[in-house]
């Protein structure tokens, strides 16, 4: 027999060294054609590994530098230093800028400038009512139709905000969650009058109503008819549309309402945690949908801080996975996150400071190893972004891509004394917190049998639940809010133009204003597709989606035929307000 055929055969010993295991990673990438043909040397010309990290066997390295398996390598158990052992070599993050004005036709075009200026995928921002599930010509949407977003208010509009963009050939994400699962079923009634395979389609669906409760305040009913809206759109599109991410956690909406870093993180995990029981408890295996659920956070302007954040985050969520939810594969571990630079930081004084900050916002999450990110524009403290500083924002993201070098190297501040401790202070911080959650959890429960707390979904869901119920999670960012207010006013803590630095030549921006007239002409654009529809067939629709809602069916296929049917949003919500009721916020002082 052949000596090398048989050897191949014997069984391998996995390298004992992690910069063994990680170079081994990297060349199988390098082999597929997985890392990029380009320039990976500093500006002087000087060039540069792919990875930093110690030499030597694990037990040299833990011997050298006790608690190492903590930080690790790129591409590894607890992906501390990314999920990739290519870093950015592999893939840059995604420019993915959030936009949405007036009405479909207007963004429409803004989309269309933003995919040929180089943003590599688009994220839909919805006027209020469209976040509050109701239809332009509603009376409580008289003012704010297409004002902070795009206004939709069936298929059809969707249709039009995604005219000439191929659906199946660009991700797409959107920022809703009160009516998430209609706004996601005219996505894919879009997609299918494109002749696209709804089943290619990829994107994220924020859908996360646990934060609304928490900071956003934009829900539709209790909580209970959201998560069986949730665990149904999770359901079908692990089935259906298995690269689409039907729920992206948000943790960014969190931070703007005024927490910590350390409270954005835990508060938006717990969260996650809560998604990952709701499944469990519908018999969905974890390995499957897992991988399913993505994330979302804020950059704010505490350099270091937010770096180490969001390596926390990664361990953070790795080793509960594996520990307390028993996911087996990298990609069930993985927490895949996108960035926003934190809006609560600018400022209307000196606007142009804005560019600034959110320059140094984005390096931050580039650092901390973001997969998307998108950049605020200067005036967004005044207005929806002009064209001009749209294209700012945009430029700012392709300066850092193209420009510093911060793509060359994974995770380059791995091994920092600081990073790191910053990076155990807050996952300590949030361990901590994850223990109040889940105690507050037990509080009430009813025994089991067996003595044992019974959890109507699981112990971090019936946490998050009691929690809302009390309103702790408000209080808690509440005095987070004003302890730093306090420390804004007291000069302890500066913002330039605000509290220091106030001399400027600055002068008045020129600022995007919504026209009333977008109101006037979405209005009168949808009585006339109302008088233009088969209005038995719609009626019927509806009809048949509360009827499936008093049952345990997947509630997906039946809101499916509704939209195709051209049902508006308000009449989909409003139906299943009817049934289910509305959601009131308990006061808390």
């Amino acid at each position: 027999m052949n000596t090398e055929t048989t050897e191949s055969l014997q069984p391998t010993e996995p390298p004992k060294s992690g910069q063994s295991r990680w170079q081994q990673r990297y060349d199988a990438a390098l082999a597929k054609g997985l890392v990029r043909t380009a320039d990976f040397t500093t500006l002087s010309g000087v060039q540069v590994d792919p990875v930093y990290g110690p030499s030597g066997s694990d037990e040299e390295v833990a011997a050298a530098i006790p608690g190492f398996d903590r930080i690790g390598w790129p591409g590894e158990f607890p992906f501390t230093r990314g999920l990739h052992a290519t870093g950015y070599r592999g893939r840059p993050w995604t420019i993915r800028q959030f936009a949405g004005f007036g009405n479909a036709e207007q963004t429409n075009e803004r989309y269309k400038m933003i995919l040929a200026r180089g943003g590599g995928g688009l994220s839909v921002a919805f006027d209020m009512p469209t976040l509050m599930g109701r239809d332009s010509d509603e009376s409580l949407s008289l003012g704010e139709v297409g004002h902070c977003g795009v206004a939709i208010d069936s298929a059809a509009d969707m249709e039009t905000l995604f005219k000439d963009i191929p659906l199946g050939d660009v991700t797409t994400s959107m920022t809703i969650s009160g009516p998430a699962v209609p706004v996601f079923c005219m996505y894919i009634v879009a997609a299918e009058r494109q002749g696209v395979d709804p089943g290619l389609l990829n994107g994220t669906l924020q859908t996360d109503i646990f934060k609304e409760y928490i900071a956003q305040k934009e829900w539709l009913f209790e909580p209970e008819p959201h998560l069986r809206l949730i665990g149904d759109l999770m359901e079908y599109c692990t089935a259906n549309i298995p690269a689409y991410k039907p729920l992206s956690v948000s943790g960014y909406h969190i931070r703007e309402a005024g927490s910590t870093a350390a409270q954005e993180l835990a508060f938006t995990i717990a969260d996650g945690f809560g998604y990952v029981e709701l499944g469990l408890s519908r018999g969905m295996d974890v390995d499957v949908f897992a991988p399913g659920l993505s994330f979302f956070f804020d950059s704010h302007l505490d350099f270091f801080e937010e770096i180490a954040k969001f390596r926390a985050a990664r361990r953070i969520w790795a080793r509960w996975m594996r520990d307390t939810y028993h996911a087996k594969t990298d990609k069930a571990q993985w927490l895949r996150f996108h960035t926003q630079t934190a809006g609560v930081s600018l400022t209307a004084q000196q606007p142009m400071n804005n560019v600034v900050r959110t320059a140094v916002q984005a390096l931050a999450a580039v650092l901390g190893g973001t997969n998307s990110l998108h950049t605020n524009a200067l005036d967004e403290t005044l207005a929806l972004p002009t064209e001009q500083s749209a294209e700012v924002a945009l430029r700012t993201q392709q300066v850092i891509m193209e420009e510093t070098g911060v793509v060359n190297v994974a995770d380059p501040l791995g091994g920092s004394w600081y990073v790191e401790a910053l990076t155990d202070r807050i996952e300590a911080e949030a361990e901590l917190i994850f223990d109040k959650i889940r105690a507050m959890g037990e509080v009430g429960r009813k025994l089991g049998p067996d003595g044992s707390i019974e959890h109507p979904v699981g112990p971090m869901t019936s946490g998050i639940l009691r929690g809302i119920e009390d309103g702790w999670f408000m209080s808690e960012i509440a005095d987070a809010a004003f302890s730093y207010q306090i420390s804004l006013e007291k000069g302890e803590k500066k913002v330039v133009g605000v509290n220091c630095h106030t001399e400027s030549v600055s002068s008045e921006l020129e600022i995007l204003r919504v026209s009333h007239e977008v109101e006037r002409e979405q209005v009168s654009m949808l009585v006339t597709r109302k008088a233009a529809r088969d209005e038995a067939t719609v009626s019927a629709a509806v009809r048949h989606l509360v009827q499936v809602a008093g049952t345990s069916q997947n509630m997906v296929p039946a809101m499916l035929d509704a939209v195709r049917a051209e049902a508006t949003l308000g009449e989909i919500c409003n139906a299943l307000r009817d049934v289910w009721g509305v959601y009131r916020e308990p006061a808390r002082f």
